[in-house]
């Protein structure tokens, strides 16, 4: 291309030159203008010549370009080769990962034949042994039946004796029916007698409490300046105190009767007294706490004097009068009691059995009930520990345990305490599910406040809304009673299912008194 140029370039020149010269020959004093063209060639020259160069660079360039695309594309390939190379290793390894399960796959299939194989010829061998004695049994049976008159006759003898047998079970599977009936009717008329002889009334106990005050202006007094008296009783008594617009009326709320009864009496005393503050407050609450033990010790004797039960020691006549304020399904235990005691007697008199000992287990079957709020375990299981430390019989303690079917009944007064616990539960309206939940719940709360370190005191107030705590300040600081409210709160979050929210309100605080003489 280069030489092509330039001899294109060499023809157009001569030809220029010789129509130069031509004109010149032609024209003679024209040298002006053929010098003239004579630059015009040379100029034409040197743009060839440039052009020349621009085409050898671009030729340099394309060539340049051309090489990378080449070296690019081999290295593209080359790598995709890799690749693949690395991807075929890698198949290969698999595959051969997998021909070796194949083999032990195929290496345990081979175990497994032989153990199959194993397993068809002991069973054949079974089966021949199975078909030998077969054989064997079959030629007994045909020697057997060739048997004398004397066999015969005995053969005949031992079946007829088997049908008497069955006959006579059949007779004695319907007289055994027929007395069932009977006892039936009869059991149905004793528990009638026994339910006659000891119509009660149905009362329903309720958590709540009305103390009548002489005008509206006690309510002021009875708050004291800036809530100190109300808070005072509430601590003091466990109950909570619902002043409203109730005109002439104040409510104690707590699902405990005792407390509630404390609270009752406390009150009813500092409005007759008409002293009402926070050292005189402490001071009833402690009198009438000793005159509540002291009713509570009369209940039990009443319980005891009523049910006709007699030798009873101190202690379980203190724990009877304590059930007087213990409900279970909105029914007083007490009560159940002694009804339990006057049906278990009844019965067993009807029926020829020891009353005595049926009317005195029937009373202190739940006595459990009394303090199962303060010991772990059932009110079955704490009843029957009472009963034993108490000096019990065996027999008493089984009564107990086996009135809810937790253990078997050895005696049958055992059964009449079960039919008779069943007899005063199940009357129409003796008992309210909701209440017991209620009491349930919120003695759940006061057992979880009261597993902290240093807790004194737990009220459950407010029908469960709120729980107060009571520490011990040489125990527990400000800080730790912080901690202490938030951690208390996530654990009744955690165990406890309730309806709305539980305020839980620690109380910390320290009083000092001194006596001028």
């Amino acid at each position: 291309m280069n030489v092509l140029y330039i001899v294109i370039a060499a023809v157009a020149g001569g030809l220029l030159v010789f129509f130069l010269t031509s004109r010149t020959e032609k024209n003679g004093n024209k040298q002006e203008e053929l010098e003239k063209l004579s630059r015009q060639l040379e100029t034409v020259k040197a743009d060839a010549q440039e052009k020349l160069k621009q085409k050898e660079i671009e030729i340099k360039e394309v060539k340049e370009k051309t090489e990378k695309e080449v070296k690019d594309s081999l290295k593209q390939s080359i790598g995709k080769l890799e690749e693949e190379k690395k991807t075929i290793e890698v198949r290969s390894k698999d595959l051969d990962k997998k021909a070796d399960i194949i083999q032990r796959r195929q290496q345990e299939i081979e175990v497994k034949d032989k153990e199959i194989e194993g397993i068809k010829v002991a069973f054949g061998e079974k089966e021949k042994t199975l078909k030998e004695m077969q054989s064997r049994e079959q030629a007994t049976l045909e020697k057997i039946s060739r048997m004398s008159p004397k066999q015969a006759r005995e053969r005949l003898m031992k079946q007829i004796e088997e049908e008497a047998k069955d006959e006579a079970h059949r007779l004695y599977n319907s007289i055994v029916e027929s007395a069932k009936k009977d006892a039936k009717r009869e059991s149905i008329e004793v528990i009638a007698r026994a339910i006659q002889g000891n119509a009660a009334e149905v009362t329903e106990e309720l958590t709540v409490t009305n103390v009548t005050l002489p005008d509206d202006d006690m309510k002021g007094r009875i708050i004291g300046r800036e809530g100190r008296n109300i808070r005072t009783l509430e601590a003091a008594t466990g109950v909570n105190i619902i002043i409203d617009d109730t005109p002439g009326v104040v409510s104690l709320s707590s699902f405990d009767g005792e407390r509630r009864e404390i609270a009752r009496r406390s009150l009813e005393e500092l409005i007759k007294d008409g002293r009402i503050q926070p050292s005189r407050i402490e001071e009833i609450v402690e009198k009438v706490k000793k005159e509540v033990d002291d009713v509570v010790i009369q209940e039990g004797e009443d319980a005891a004097a009523e049910s006709g039960v007699i030798g009873l020691r101190d202690d379980e006549i203190k724990l009877l009068g304590k059930m007087r304020y213990r409900t279970s399904y909105g029914q007083n235990v007490l009560h159940h009691s002694v009804e339990v005691a006057k049906f278990s007697g009844v019965m067993a008199e009807e029926l020829g059995l020891d009353a005595e000992f049926a009317r005195r287990a029937g009373l202190l079957h739940d006595l459990g009930k009394a303090v199962d709020r303060e010991m772990e375990g059932t009110h079955v299981e704490i009843g029957a520990a009472l009963a034993k430390k108490y000096g019990e019989s065996a027999r008493l303690q089984n009564a107990i345990m086996s009135h809810h079917g937790d253990v078997e009944p050895e005696t049958a007064e055992a059964v009449l305490i079960q039919a008779a616990d069943g007899i005063s539960a199940s009357r129409p309206g003796a008992r309210r599910q909701q209440i017991t939940n209620y009491i349930k719940r919120m003695s759940s709360i006061e057992d979880i406040a009261s597993s902290f370190e240093g807790v004194k005191e737990a009220y459950c107030l407010s029908a469960g809304r709120e729980i107060r705590i009571i520490v011990q300040p040489d125990k527990v600081n400000d800080l730790k009673a912080a901690s202490l409210a938030k951690e208390c709160a996530r654990k009744i979050e955690e165990n406890i299912d309730y309806p709305g929210e539980v305020k839980v309100t620690v109380i910390r605080s320290s009083r000092m008194t001194e006596v001028a003489k």
